[in-house]
């Protein structure tokens, strides 16, 4: 078992159809961004599980600086559904929660809908707490 945070060199054919076929069991509604134009940002960072060479897992780490404080914000946190249970889920946010600290950063948010009672389980067990706040989206044309 083996935790990477992923460049651009990692990219080939099979590991971009792996991180797609993962994000597909994420969302079918959300389009995937291309892989190779995110990981040239230095603000983004992809964590993948791989065992046995397969990415059974990945989750990344956006960062920002505001005038509150340098903040992180997870997202697209996703097992492949037959490895579910494992623990893969809590080492991935490990992981972003130690490059996190690396980064300095101040705060790491994320979000979850209210029917992942694993991953909220999973997120309070890491030390994460709900905000009391209300997160409003407002979708621009692209």
């Amino acid at each position: 078992m083996t935790i990477k945070i992923l460049t651009k060199k990692d990219l080939n054919e099979v590991v971009s159809k792996r991180i797609s076929s993962l994000f597909r069991q994420l969302s079918t509604s959300k389009k995937q961004q291309e892989l190779s134009a995110l990981l040239d940002q230095n603000n983004l960072t992809i964590a993948a599980y791989i065992e046995d060479t397969e990415i059974l897992g990945i989750a990344s780490l956006g960062s920002y600086k505001t005038i509150s404080g340098y903040k992180g914000w997870i997202e697209d946190v996703v097992v492949d559904e037959n490895a579910r249970g494992k623990g893969i889920g809590r080492k991935l946010i490990e992981k972003l929660l130690e490059v996190g600290n690396q980064q300095g950063l101040t705060e790491i948010l994320l979000f979850t809908e209210e029917h992942r009672q694993a991953a909220i389980h999973l997120y309070e067990s890491l030390g994460f707490t709900q905000k009391n706040s209300m997160i409003y989206n407002h979708k621009l044309a692209v």
